[in-house]
């Protein structure tokens, strides 16, 4: 049996770090977001407080989780909403198959939703038989290039208003020269709303679950989950079981986050609330364990389960604004990415902890105060128990642990690599064969090292205390 291959972050970074004005502009358009989180943060004096407050609310539901479950499934019953249980991706797509089936749906329009591009739903409904359509417009955008989304706020933020111009000319027909973005949403909008009009049936996501009243929350800035949920006669809603809160008075907590932290504004375009079909329609709720129940029995990494999927991890890191989400090889990146996937596969995803200069700026951010640097850490440790370091590196860490372990050898090797990086000439440390040396420049090598420096001072300073009377 073949093992699971590994991402392989830094190679698949390359492609985009060799499209400079395109990390240029990915750079810039997230710090800028980040920018505008902090002046938010700034405005409002009880901001610590509410995402300690957030933290503390996700903690508690989870802790609790099975107990809200129950609640949320029996109102939402209660409401007329069918409600359905999927142990993993796989039991979701069958249960969404099957009720799309039942009602011989064949268009299906759906809002964004990571839970979903997590089960891979688009890639199991369309050989059979059923088309779905993003109405997102960054995630439309990715959907028409084949890609995945590379952020969870901002599907298509790695991309150019040039690459969607000759994205939409090659595959909407519309003109490839003309990059105006009112031109380029018209364009998709004109292309989307026929699709409401004759969907068999419209999907959300959820960003909030209310216990209290099996009310599910969707927040979005285009309208396009009103229009999906409305419109056609069946609507299905995919909810991971994380996205449970108890009850209507805490929304409001995270309500406060949830935009400032991802894209510095007060508050999304649209807070729809769904909570029974409407008359003569159907409504039901896929609730998705895939692998949560698991990470929740992880006493260090279950944290992670608290996230609201804002982005502002990703928005603060720098690995990750100059590497793209497509990097990462998942449907989740970013820090965030880089602790939740792991815990699927550990070998698959063992380089993403490492994809991190372990600076906090990802925890310090965080609205509901995820511990991720230290979750990162542990995760770096675990590759290393489990023995999933690349070769390279464990042979590395070997000769290193050796040297550093030996007093001698190490003053020694420090002598000798002094006197080389004043000799070698540049081939030998900048070449294909050494990966940190690309676009990185070794700073000039001291005269001095400090053990040569530590002594000479030493001795002059014990010269001198022995003259004192």
């Amino acid at each position: 049996m073949s093992r699971t291959k590994r991402v392989d972050h830094a190679k698949q970074a390359e492609a985009f770090l060799a499209k400079t004005a395109h990390v240029a502009f990915h750079d810039k358009r997230l710090w800028d977001l980040r920018m505008k989180r902090d002046a938010q943060a700034a405005s409002i004096g009880e901001w610590e407080t509410l995402r300690t407050l957030a933290s503390q609310i996700k903690e508690h539901t989870l802790a609790r989780l099975g107990d809200y479950l129950d609640q949320f499934a029996t109102q939402a019953e209660a409401n007329g909403v069918k409600v359905h249980w999927a142990l993993d991706a796989a039991a979701h797509n069958a249960i969404v198959h099957g009720i799309l089936a039942a009602h011989d749906v064949k268009t299906l329009v759906k809002s964004k939703s990571m839970l979903t591009d997590e089960c891979e739903l688009r890639e199991y409904l369309e050989p059979r038989g059923i088309h779905v359509m993003e109405t997102d417009l960054g995630e439309r955008i990715q959907q028409l290039d084949n890609q995945p989304p590379s952020h969870v706020v901002v599907p298509a933020v790695h991309k150019l208003r040039g690459d969607v111009a000759q994205l939409f000319g090659r595959t909407l027909g519309t003109d490839p020269d003309n990059d105006d973005v009112h031109y380029l949403a018209e364009s998709q909008r004109q292309t989307t709303r026929p699709a409401f009009l004759e969907a068999g049936a419209g999907m959300t996501g959820c960003n909030f679950a209310v216990a209290e009243t099996g009310t599910v929350v969707v927040c979005t800035n285009e309208g396009n989950a009103d229009l999906s949920a409305n419109v056609p006669p069946v609507h299905i809603v995919s909810i991971g079981i994380e996205k449970l809160i108890p009850r209507m008075v805490d929304l409001g907590v995270f309500i406060r986050l949830l935009s400032r932290s991802a894209l510095g504004s007060p508050i999304t375009q649209y807070t729809s609330h769904f909570r029974a079909p409407r008359p003569g329609t159907e409504m039901h709720f896929v609730i998705v364990d895939n692998g949560r129940s698991a990470r929740l029995a992880m006493d260090d990494f279950w944290y992670s389960l608290k996230c609201i999927r804002c982005g502002a991890c990703m928005n603060t890191c720098p690995v990750y604004r100059r590497s793209s989400g497509l990097s990462y090889g998942s449907t989740y990146a970013g820090p965030i990415g880089a602790i939740l996937n792991p815990a699927s596969d550990l070998r698959r995803y063992s380089a993403l902890p490492f994809a991190s200069t372990m600076n906090g700026s990802c925890t310090n951010v965080c609205p509901v105060r995820i511990n991720i640097h230290e979750q990162l850490y542990k995760w770096r440790q675990i590759v290393a128990e489990e023995g999933e370091l690349p070769r390279v590196k464990r042979s590395l860490i070997k000769v290193a642990g050796k040297l550093l372990a030996n007093p001698v050898l190490y003053r020694a090797s420090v002598k000798s690599m002094n006197a080389a990086l004043h000799r070698l000439p540049n081939l030998v440390l900048y070449n294909p064969l050494n990966t940190w040396g690309k676009g990185r420049d070794l700073p000039d090598a001291p005269k001095q090292t400090f053990r040569d420096w530590y002594d000479a001072n030493r001795t002059s300073r014990d010269a001198t205390s022995k003259e004192t009377p």
